[in-house]
C-alpha cells in the first residue's frame, strides 16, 4: 500500500530491528520471558490516504489483534491468508474500496467480535457459515452490494451480538424469524434500504425493549405487530413501506385490506344512512343531549381525580417529591427514567408579574410547594461558591436556614422575555431524583437569577481529586457504581423524557453534585440557550441584587475543557444527546481510573481525535494490560469488584468511541449499567 505515491510514513525504516516504534504499530509483551521481543498486536492507520490491495502477508502477523484500515482508498478483495492472523478480535476495513467476497473461513478466527466492512462494494449472499461467528459483538456490512436471503438458523447462534447494521444493500428476502433472538442486542437494529419483503416477524418483538427499529424503504407488508419491543417504535422506522399498515403509521389495515369490499359495504352504509334519515328530530336532539352529559360527567370524574392524585403526590413518577431543602427531600426511583414520557406538570410557573419583564423585577416561584420572598433574598446571607462560563453560583441561606443555590446569569435580554420564560418553563418541568431541582427565577432587565436546591457535599471533581489529587476514602467500588447509575438515570432522563428531549453538552465531574448520602445530582442542564438570551456577562451587572450578592475579583481564565466528543472540535458543531454520551463514558473511566483528562498521561499516540485518558484507556486493552494497571487501586479490594469493573469499562468504552453513530444511546447506556452488579 502506498500514500500519495511515495512510503507509507517517514518514520518507517525496513531496516529498524522491530517495527514497533512505526506511526500506526502497537507492540506488546506476549509471554513474561522478558527475552522475548515485543510482537505486533494492532495496526491503526485509518485516514491516511492510503491505495492499493490488502495485502495477504498481515496474516503472518500471528500476534496481532486489531487491523484498523478504515477510510482510505483500498481495493481488491479480502485475501484468505489474512485469517491467518488467528489473534484478530477487530476488523474495521469500512470506507474503502474493496470489492468480492467474504472470505469463507472468516469464523475460523476464534476470537473475532468486530467486523465492520461497511461503505465497500462487497457483494455475494449472507453466509450459513458466520453463525459460527459465536464471539461476534459487532457486524456491520452496511452500504455494500450483498444480496439474496438471509438463511434461518444464523441469528440464533449469534448470542453476544450488540450490534447489528445491514442497511443499504440488496438483500431481497424475509427478515428471518429467528432474529429475535438476538438478546444482547443494543442501539439501533438497521434493516433499511434494502428489498426486504413478507411480514415482519413477530419475534423482533422478543428484542430488549431499548432497541430501535430502522426498516424504512423496504417491500415489507401486513400489518405492524403490536408486542414487545414494537411498542416503543415511531413511525418513522417504517416509512416506505407501501403496503405496511397498522400503528404507528397513519394507516388503517382495515381500510387497506378491504378496498375490494368497499364497494358491498357501500350499499349497506347507504341503507343506513337512510335510516338515519327515518329518525324524529326530537329523538335526535335528545341523543345528542345525552351524549354531552355523558362526555361532561366523564370529563368532571377525570378532572377531579387528576387534583386528588396531583395534592397526594403519591406512586413513583421518577420525580421525587417532598418538602423543599434538598437533601430532606423523599426519593423515589423508577427502574427506567421515564414510563410513556413526561409524567406530570407541578412545575408550571405559578406567575407571571410584570409581563414583560420591565420595572424592578420579580421573583417568580416554579415549583408549587416553594415560598420565597424577594426581601428574605436581599437580607439572607450569600457565600460565593464559583464561577463557570454560566455565571456565578452563591449560596444563600434564607430565614429559616435553608440554603439554595442562586445562580446569575447575564443583564441583558431584557426584549427577550418571553422566550426567556418559556425556556424556564421547560427546565422547571424536569423533575427527576438525580437532577437538580429549579425552584424559582428572578427576572429585571439588568438581573438574571435562577434559584435550586443546594446540593450539600460538592461534586465529583472535588470527591475524585480532592486534597492532594486523593479520592475521597467514602468512594468505594460500590459508592462510585451508584454514583455511575445515579447519573446515568439522570441523564437518560433528559434525553428521553424531558419536555425538551435535553441536550446537556457539558456532563463532567465539576457538574454531578453530591449529596451528604454520596447520591449524585446533573447540574447546569439546559442553560446554554438562557445564557445566549441574556448575555451572560454576570460579573459587570450592578442590577437590582448588586448589593446583596457579592462579585468575584477578576476570574483566572478558564482550564481548557478536555471533557470534550471528537466532533466538539469541529467548529459550528452543536452539542447532541451522542455528544452527551462520550462525556459520560469520560465521567466513567475518570470514575474507574482516578485519572483526571486534565492530566497528561503518558501515551506514544500522537492522535487528538480523544482525549488522553480515553486513548490511554484504550491502549492498556488493546495491549491486554493488566486491570491492575489502569484501575484505581482501592477499587478491587472489594469482592466481586474486578467482575464489575471490567463490566463498566465495556461500557465507557462504547460511550466514547469516536464515531457518534456507533455509540449506544443515553437509555441503552443506563440498561447495561443497571445490570452491573445486580
Amino acid at each position: 500500500m502506498d500514500a500519495g505515491g511515495g512510503t507509507v510514513f517517514s518514520d518507517w525504516d525496513e531496516n529498524d530491528d522491530t517495527p514497533c516504534r512505526w506511526t500506526g504499530i502497537s507492540c506488546a509483551n506476549i509471554s513474561d520471558n522478558s527475552s522475548e521481543p515485543p510482537r505486533v498486536v494492532g495496526v491503526t492507520l485509518s485516514g491516511k490516504n492510503l491505495w492499493g490491495y490488502l495485502p495477504s502477508e498481515l496474516g503472518t502477523l500471528v500476534y496481532l489483534r486489531r487491523l484498523n484500515l478504515h477510510g482510505n482508498n483500498i481495493y481488491g478483495s479480502i485475501p484468505n491468508n489474512l485469517l491467518n492472523a488467528t489473534s484478530l478480535h477487530s476488523i474495521f476495513l469500512y470506507d474503502n474500496n474493496i470489492s468480492g467476497q467474504l472470505p469463507p473461513s472468516l469464523c475460523n478466527l476464534p476470537r473475532l467480535q468486530n467486523l465492520d466492512i461497511s461503505g465497500n462494494s462487497l457483494s455475494g449472499t449472507f453466509s450459513k457459515d458466520l453463525r459460527k461467528c459465536r464471539q461476534l459483538q459487532r457486524l456491520i456490512l452496511a452500504r455494500n452490494k450483498f444480496s439474496g436471503e438471509i438463511p434461518v438458523g444464523v441469528f440464533a447462534e449469534l448470542a453476544n451480538l450488540e450490534q447489528l447494521d445491514l442497511s443499504e444493500n440488496l438483500f431481497n428476502s424475509s427478515i428471518p424469524e429467528d432474529i429475535g433472538e438476538l438478546k444482547s442486542l443494543t442501539g439501533t437494529l438497521n434493516l433499511s434500504f434494502n428489498h426486504f419483503s413478507g411480514k415482519i416477524p413477530k419475534s423482533i418483538g422478543d428484542l430488549p425493549l431499548t432497541i430501535s427499529f430502522d426498516i424504512r424503504n423496504n417491500n415489507l407488508s401486513g400489518e405492524i405487530p403490536q408486542t414487545g419491543s414494537f411498542a416503543n417504535q415511531g413511525p418513522t422506522a417504517f416509512l416506505n413501506n407501501p403496503m405496511l399498515c397498522g400503528f404507528p403509521l397513519q394507516k388503517n389495515c382495515k381500510n387497506s385490506s378491504n378496498n375490494s369490499s368497499d364497494r358491498v359495504q357501500g350499499s349497506s352504509g347507504n341503507e343506513r344512512t337512510n335510516s338515519h334519515k327515518g329518525l324524529k328530530p326530537g329523538f335526535i336532539i335528545l341523543i345528542c343531549l345525552a351524549d354531552a352529559f355523558g362526555v361532561a360527567f366523564i370529563g368532571l370524574v377525570i378532572i377531579y381525580l387528576y387534583w386528588k392524585k396531583k395534592d397526594s403526590g403519591g406512586g413513583c413518577s421518577c420525580t421525587g417529591k417532598g418538602k423543599f431543602g434538598g437533601n430532606h427531600e423523599k426519593r423515589m426511583f423508577c427502574d427506567f427514567p421515564c414510563i410513556n414520557g413526561f409524567s406530570n406538570n407541578d412545575s408550571e410557573v405559578e406567575s407571571e408579574k410584570g409581563g414583560g419583564g420591565g420595572g424592578e423585577g420579580d421573583l417568580v416561584a416554579i415549583d408549587k410547594g416553594f415560598s420565597f420572598e424577594l426581601d428574605e433574598l436581599l437580607r439572607a446571607s450569600a457565600y460565593v461558591l464559583g464561577k463557570s462560563g454560566l455565571g456565578i453560583v452563591y449560596k444563600v441561606v434564607l430565614g429559616n436556614g435553608i440554603p439554595v443555590a442562586v445562580r446569575r446569569l447575564g443583564e441583558g435580554g431584557e426584549q427577550r422575555y418571553k422566550e426567556f420564560v418559556a425556556e424556564i418553563q421547560a427546565i422547571g418541568r424536569v423533575k427527576h431524583p438525580n437532577v437538580v431541582k429549579l425552584r424559582a427565577y428572578y427576572w429585571a432587565p439588568d438581573e438574571k437569577l435562577l434559584i435550586s436546591d443546594f446540593i450539600s457535599n460538592g461534586n465529583l471533581a472535588s470527591a475524585l481529586h480532592g486534597r492532594n489529587g486523593q479520592p475521597s476514602p467514602r468512594l468505594t467500588w460500590s459508592t462510585r457504581l451508584k454514583i455511575a447509575k445515579g447519573t446515568a438515570r439522570g441523564l437518560a432522563y433528559l434525553h428521553e423524557c424531558s419536555p425538551r428531549k435535553f441536550v446537556h453538552g457539558d456532563i463532567k465531574p465539576s457538574n454531578i453534585l453530591l449529596d451528604n448520602e454520596l447520591q449524585p445530582y446533573i447540574s447546569d442542564f439546559g442553560l446554554n440557550r438562557l445564557i445566549n438570551i441574556t448575555g451572560n456577562n454576570p460579573s459587570s451587572s450592578g442590577g437590582f441584587m448588586g448589593g446583596a450578592l457579592p462579585y468575584l475579583k477578576p476570574i483566572q481564565p478558564e482550564r481548557p475543557n478536555n471533557y470534550r466528543a471528537p466532533e466538539a472540535r469541529i467548529p459550528g458543531n452543536r452539542p447532541t444527546q451522542k455528544w452527551d454520551v462520550y462525556l459520560f463514558g469520560v465521567v466513567l473511566l475518570e470514575l474507574l481510573t482516578g485519572k483526571s483528562p486534565d492530566l497528561s498521561i503518558a501515551t506514544t499516540s500522537t492522535s487528538t481525535e480523544v482525549s488522553d485518558l480515553v486513548r490511554w484507556v484504550r491502549k492498556g486493552f488493546e495491549e491486554q494490560n493488566p486491570l491492575s494497571d489502569m484501575v484505581e487501586p482501592m477499587l478491587l479490594q472489594e469482592v466481586h469488584a474486578k467482575k464489575e469493573v471490567l463490566a463498566l469499562f465495556h461500557v465507557a468504552l462504547a460511550c466514547t468511541e469516536a464515531d457518534p453513530d456507533i455509540r449506544p444511546r443515553m437509555k441503552t447506556a443506563l440498561e447495561n449499567i443497571e445490570k452491573v452488579g445486580a
